[in-house]
C-alpha cells in the first residue's frame, strides 16, 4: 500500500508540475508582442536578443518561412520576448518596444542590419539613425531609453525566463511549454511543432 501512495504521490507531483510549466507558458507580460491567432494550437515563445548573430541568422533564414507556413495559417501563436544579453540590445529592444505596432519591423531591421549597427563605433548613434529611418523622432529615442518602467519590465521577463525555464542563450524557444535552444534550420525547428 505504501508502494502505491508514494507512485500516485510522484504521478501527482509530476502531472502537477507539467501543468503549473504550461500555465506558466501562458503567463502574458504587458510588453509582450504576438503574431498569430490567440486561439491557435501551438504557442511559440522566442527569447533572442537584437545583438545575438545565431538569432539574426534564425531570423533571415528560418523565420520568414516559419511565419508564412505557420503563423500566418492560423496554426501557431508566436510571442516573441526580448532577452538582451548586453546594453547595446536592451536599448535596441527597448527602441523597438517604444515604436508601438512597428516593433516585428523593427525588430527585423534590427536583426537584418545587426552587423552595422551593432558593431559600429558608436552602436547608440547607429540605434537612433535607425529608428529615426522608422519614424522616430530624436525626443522620442530619447525618452524612450530614459523610460525606467520599460527597462525594468524587459529585465524581470528576462529574470522570470531564467528562474522558470532555464533560459541562458539565445535563441531559445519555449514551444507548448517545453525549451529549446539554437537557430535551428527549419526542417529540424518545424519537426518541434509536431
Amino acid at each position: 500500500m505504501k508502494g502505491f501512495v508514494r507512485v500516485m504521490t510522484l504521478l501527482a507531483v509530476l502531472v502537477i508540475g507539467g501543468m503549473s510549466q504550461a500555465k506558466a507558458a501562458d503567463k502574458a507580460w504587458d510588453i509582450d508582442k504576438v503574431m498569430g491567432k490567440a486561439d491557435a494550437p501551438i504557442t511559440v515563445i522566442e527569447y533572442s536578443s537584437l545583438t545575438c548573430p545565431h538569432c539574426a541568422d534564425f531570423q533571415k533564414e528560418t523565420f520568414p518561412k516559419f511565419k508564412a507556413e505557420w503563423i500566418d495559417t492560423g496554426k501557431v501563436k508566436f510571442i516573441h520576448r526580448d532577452f538582451p544579453l548586453d546594453q547595446v540590445a536592451l536599448a535596441a529592444a527597448m527602441v523597438s518596444e517604444c515604436a508601438g505596432d512597428r516593433y516585428f519591423t523593427f525588430i527585423d531591421t534590427f536583426f537584418a542590419a545587426q552587423g552595422t549597427w551593432a558593431r559600429s563605433n558608436d552602436p547608440l548613434v547607429a540605434i537612433k539613425g535607425i529608428a529615426r529611418l522608422g519614424g522616430m523622432s530624436e525626443a522620442q529615442v530619447t525618452t524612450c531609453l530614459q523610460n525606467q518602467a520599460l527597462m525594468n519590465e524587459i529585465a524581470a521577463r528576462k529574470q522570470a525566463a531564467m528562474d522558470e525555464y532555464k533560459i541562458e542563450s539565445t535563441p531559445s524557444f519555449l514551444i507548448n511549454g517545453k525549451v529549446t535552444a539554437g537557430a535551428l534550420p527549419y526542417d529540424d525547428f518545424v519537426k518541434l511543432l509536431k
